[in-house]
């Protein structure tokens, strides 16, 4: 993994989602140059450093895409805009859930991120799955199915810190199109809109969002109702399985980045096994899921675990995981491919050095999983061009 932070991995973390996600190299050191003293202090100080540094240069880059719209340039005002909002973004991401300027910073980022879409007339329709009540956003990617049918489609989930713009930014949904199938990226609780302008929630027992997402889906006449599958990355590790495994209407499910128990996880947290993957880390687990304290959410994380609900699964899953993940331990995916006993079609990839994406979730390189997952599901579903 790039690391221009040298000993700060939740920095070099989301420097190199960034990246992944579109930034550019000139414009990502300019964020990162002034604040490499900042970054030895550790991963909670200096964040609002942080901050303050990637918000400069989104604006100046948001100022150029103005430039550039005036004078009729759409397309590369839609690429400037994308690229201040992916800034935008990862400067929130990196603050405490307190820290009063995240809000607008968010709310900059989207605006971006849609004008990005609009300008750009990208192939991705904004859409609401209703929840409990409630709603939360999901951005869906439409793939052309064979002979004039309705194409299968991948529902994606985000993990504990990620968002549908990310996701959507990083290539997923183009690289999945490509082989034929449509993909619904969501919001669900817990992350994204869904958790910071609408306070919904993370909850243990995902099907209660992933059952509506799936249902949303069936009433398009564009989505095969036969082959729709469930994908996580990250903490969706365990949100994915877990969707597959009470929900049987999910056709097939697979993963990047085992998360089998992360409710044990969180003890060997405490003893700092394992990076964490964004700053102030308890204080963000506690918002995510909802918990007034950390004795609360110490007592409620051992929900969060899938021994007993993989072998629900009977459908086709596949799980990968990196052989340098520095945040969850391999030794969970095993643990998730061992007691899939009932899938009648189940793989685990771990991928090696020699592929050049060991880290979580592929954070040193982006495209490797992504591609091998796309592929998985393409040829389960019978949809490869």
């Amino acid at each position: 993994m790039w690391e221009p932070f040298p000993g700060n991995y939740v920095w070099n973390l989301s420097t190199n989602l960034n990246v992944m996600a579109g930034g550019t190299l000139g414009e990502v050191d300019a964020a990162c140059r002034p604040i490499r003293e900042a970054a030895s202090r550790g991963e909670d100080a200096g964040t609002a450093q942080f901050f303050e540094s990637w918000l400069a240069v989104a604006a100046q880059v948001e100022k150029n895409g103005e430039a550039d719209e005036k004078d009729g340039r759409f397309l590369s005002a839609a690429e400037k805009y994308g690229r201040a909002a992916c800034y935008l973004l990862t400067a929130e991401r990196m603050q405490a859930r307190d820290y009063p300027p995240r809000m607008e910073a968010y709310r900059r980022g989207l605006a971006l991120f849609k004008k990005r879409v609009d300008l750009a007339r990208e192939n991705c329709e904004f859409v609401e799955i209703p929840y409990e009540g409630s709603s939360y956003p999901a951005l869906f990617i439409k793939a052309e199915g064979k002979d004039g049918k309705p194409a299968p489609c991948l529902v994606s989930c985000n993990g504990l810190d990620s968002m549908k713009e990310n996701l959507y930014s990083q290539g997923v949904p183009e690289v999945n199109r490509k082989r034929g199938f449509s993909t619904l990226l969501l919001d669900q609780p817990g992350t994204g809109v869904a958790l910071r302008q609408r306070g919904l929630v993370g909850v243990y027992d995902t099907e209660r969002w992933a059952t509506p997402a799936l249902e949303y889906l069936l009433t398009r006449d564009d989505v095969d109702p036969k082959k729709i599958g469930m994908y996580g990355l990250s903490l969706g590790g365990y949100f994915a399985p877990r969707a597959a495994a009470m929900e049987p209407r999910y056709a097939l499910c697979a993963v990047m980045g085992a998360n089998h128990n992360w409710g044990e996880m969180q003890e060997r947290r405490l003893k700092r096994d394992g990076e964490n993957p964004v700053p102030h880390y308890w204080g963000h687990v506690m918002w995510v899921f909802g918990k007034p304290d950390k004795e609360s959410f110490m007592a409620w994380a051992p929900n969060m675990s899938l021994n007993g609900v993989v072998e629900k699964i009977k459908t086709p899953f596949l799980v990968t995981h990196g052989v340098g993940d520095r945040q969850i331990p391999e030794e969970y995916a095993h643990q998730s491919y061992d007691q899939a006993v009932n899938s009648p079609k189940r793989e685990l990839k771990i991928f090696q050095h020699s592929d050049f994406e060991v880290e979580h979730c592929g954070a040193d390189n982006g495209k490797i999983a992504r591609a091998y997952i796309a592929d998985w599901v393409a040829e389960t579903f019978n949809c490869v061009p």
